[in-house]
């Protein structure tokens, strides 16, 4: 792009006009002002040096003070850790320049410097000695930088580190992270935000907790070290300011002090409020943003309490029975994705198998479910499921009184107190989330209500036409939500009606608190298009599109050198795309979007150059690995599905009949055969 083109003088007798033109662009130095960041210098010595004073404090005297008032309690603790990490550990002021290269560190800048200064004695005095001295040792300096920054993003790519090898490619590509679509100037947006996601909150008081006997449960000083080393010291620290890479480095010498606290918290039934306070950051659904349920409330918390609440929740997760709520496939051990949607699958199309049948599928979605969680109804579930009395009157004062704000940029609202909900980004939001809607199951036998997380599906087998059951089911789960709080948001919620019947037939549409629920064709379900006929180019189509797109980063790395690398990339950003939840529609795809899929990985192979496993081989070793992983489970829903035949035929599973391919080819027909055949 240049400015206005005007005419220059003529060059010498020639009879042509010179035009000059003048770029209109600026400089990217003078485009974007420089950056001024504050930063914690950490180094070995900091962690030295904290783990040397945690370990000759008396933490007795901070629960003498508190007088056995657990917050008082708590926050001291927490105030006295954060002045210890801000005397240790020093806060750097950096200016952060546009064109700023990353090898460019603080060594070669004061080469730089003192080249200059060099310069210009060199230039006062005419001896440049030591001038050519100083430049010649700058250059040196850089030459070494640029050396050792390739190194350590080559290393980068070493291992399986997924996170790792994203930030050597954004180093390699220069990648620049797209500013959030909210600007710092906006000042009444936190405020607006905080009240909209605070929308669901009951302005009624709050239920007290009856007085009960101490809980039985506690922990110990090694249940709190082993927590707190499994830390990840890259999240941001919650509203209280102690990072993560404190608690793990100190592990051993904080885990007394905060076992005390913790034990102290479930004895009383109350959790400390410096623990429950939240820093809700938005973040937006859309690339574009136009209201604000475009935004989702990701609530940044106190890592210490993530770790009281992991603990907790594998207290809950180990007493619950295992036969609770089995379509639920999420948060469980040995459940996935694949699973609910295998399951889907293998009960729609055996159900199509039989004459005069088709199967409607409806797929809920609700308005801020985990916001709409009513505390005093969860605990009378929890009451029902044999949860101690103390630990779950812990548990309704952890999820009431949680002081909130919302934090956009430089801006923070003003505080609010919430009593209803479950903040997104806790620990045990999932687990209680998945414990309050462990009563929405299918009324008829005809039914299935399957779950992964808030993701609620409805199977409807129809046989001859009736449809009355399918409609008294979804009558029966609209007055469960309204019973339990939860907002049906019929506007997202959708219906695929697979009907393969010669003589088609107007299916009457079905209402949802008198609206009517769309119709569609294909539908995202748990990552996976499905559509009406079951064919799979819509999905295939989708993924050898998102992998192709992976491809360019992978010719970034060929570009840069790292071919011994390149396998590693392709395993964790490629492969991950092509197989994913490959067991449930892989084989059913046709020939035409096999060769499509295969077709990445050859041009991946090409950028390599080393060999690559053919997709149909890790459709096999997957399908034959979930399907030992089911056998082995005897809770798993599909469990009854692999039968064993007489003990003269050892190692053998009974077939499952088929009548159509679409049956035949799906993953529990298909894992039975390979079983037999691995025998």
């Amino acid at each position: 792009m240049y400015t206005k083109p005007f005419s220059a003088l003529l060059f010498g007798k020639s009879d042509h006009d010179s035009i000059l033109l003048l770029p209109a662009y600026r400089q990217k130095l003078k485009q974007e002002t420089p950056v001024l960041r504050s930063v914690q210098r950490w180094s070995d010595q900091s962690d030295s040096t904290l783990q040397d004073c945690f370990e000759h404090v008396d933490w007795a005297m901070f629960r003498t003070a508190s007088d056995n008032n657990i917050d008082v309690y708590a926050d001291s603790v927490s105030e006295f850790i954060s002045k210890c990490i801000s005397d240790v550990v020093p806060i750097a002021t950096i200016k952060t320049f546009p064109n700023l290269k990353p090898w460019n560190d603080g060594s070669i800048r004061a080469k730089l410097k003192a080249q200059t200064t060099a310069f210009n004695q060199g230039k006062a005095t005419g001896n440049m000695t030591e001038y050519k001295q100083c430049s010649y040792s700058r250059h040196k300096a850089i030459k070494q930088a640029k050396r050792q920054y390739r190194d350590k993003v080559e290393s980068q790519f070493n291992g399986s580190d997924t996170r790792g090898m994203w930030q050597g490619l954004h180093s390699i590509t220069d990648y620049k992270k797209k500013t959030s679509p909210v600007a710092d100037h906006d000042v009444l947006l936190p405020d607006e935000l905080n009240n909209f996601f605070a929308r669901f909150e009951d302005n009624t008081v709050p239920p007290t907790r009856p007085a009960t006997k101490t809980c039985g449960l506690t922990f110990t000083a090694a249940n709190m070290s082993k927590t707190f080393k499994r830390v990840n010291p890259c999240k941001a620290a919650g509203p209280d300011g102690i990072p993560g890479r404190v608690l793990r480095a100190c592990a051993d010498q904080l885990a007394g002090v905060f076992t005390d606290i913790f034990n102290q918290s479930l004895s009383q039934s109350a959790v400390p409020t410096c623990f429950k306070r939240a820093t809700i950051v938005p973040v937006s659904k859309k690339a574009k943003v136009t209201e604000l349920n475009d935004y989702r409330p990701v609530a940044l918390t106190s890592v210490i309490m993530k770790c009281f609440e992991r603990l907790v929740k594998d207290h809950i997760t180990s007493i619950l029975p295992d036969t609770l709520d089995p379509l639920q496939f999420a948060y469980r051990p040995n459940r996935s994705t694949d699973d609910a949607i295998a399951i889907t699958l293998h009960t729609a199309l055996t159900h199509l198998d039989k004459r005069n049948t088709y199967v409607r599928m409806l797929f809920i979605d609700y308005s801020s479910a985990f916001n709409t969680i009513v505390p005093s109804k969860l605990i009378i579930k929890l009451k029902t499921l044999g949860l101690d009395p103390a630990l779950y009157n812990w548990v309704l004062d952890f999820l009431t009184g949680r002081p909130q704000v919302v934090r956009v940029g430089n801006n923070t609202s003003t505080l609010l107190i919430l009593n209803t909900g479950a903040p997104q980004g806790c620990v045990l939001s999932p687990l209680l989330y998945s414990l309050f809607t462990h009563d929405c199951v299918a009324k008829h036998a005809s039914n299935s209500i399957i779950k992964f997380a808030d993701d609620t599906t409805v199977v409807s087998l129809i046989t001859n036409n009736d449809e009355m059951a399918y409609r008294e089911e979804v009558r029966a789960l609209g007055v469960w939500c309204q019973e339990n709080n939860l907002s049906l948001n019929v506007n997202k919620t959708k219906e695929i009606i697979m009907d393969f019947r010669k003589q088609q037939r107007v299916h009457p549409p079905i209402h949802i608190d008198g609206t009517v629920v769309e119709k569609v064709e294909r539908f995202k379900f748990l990552g996976v298009h499905i559509t009406d006929k079951l064919k799979w180019s819509t999905h295939t189509d989708s993924v050898v599109k998102k992998a192709q797109q992976r491809l360019f980063n992978l010719r970034r790395l060929k570009k840069f050198w790292l071919v011994s690398k390149n396998t590693n990339f392709y395993r964790c950003t490629i492969e991950s795309i092509l197989s994913g939840r490959i067991t449930t529609w892989y084989g059913n795809c046709s020939a035409h979007n096999r060769k499509a899929l295969q077709r990445v990985v050859r041009t991946a192979q090409r950028i390599t150059g080393g060999k690559l496993p053919a997709l149909q081989d890790t459709y096999t070793t997957r399908c034959h690995r979930k399907a030992k992983k089911i056998i082995k489970d005897n809770n798993h829903p599909s469990h009854c599905l692999f039968t064993p035949l007489s003990s003269r035929r050892r190692g053998q599973y009974r077939c499952i009949k088929a009548g159509t391919k679409r049956l035949k080819n799906s993953f529990y027909l298909k894992a039975i055969r390979l079983l037999n055949s691995h025998h």
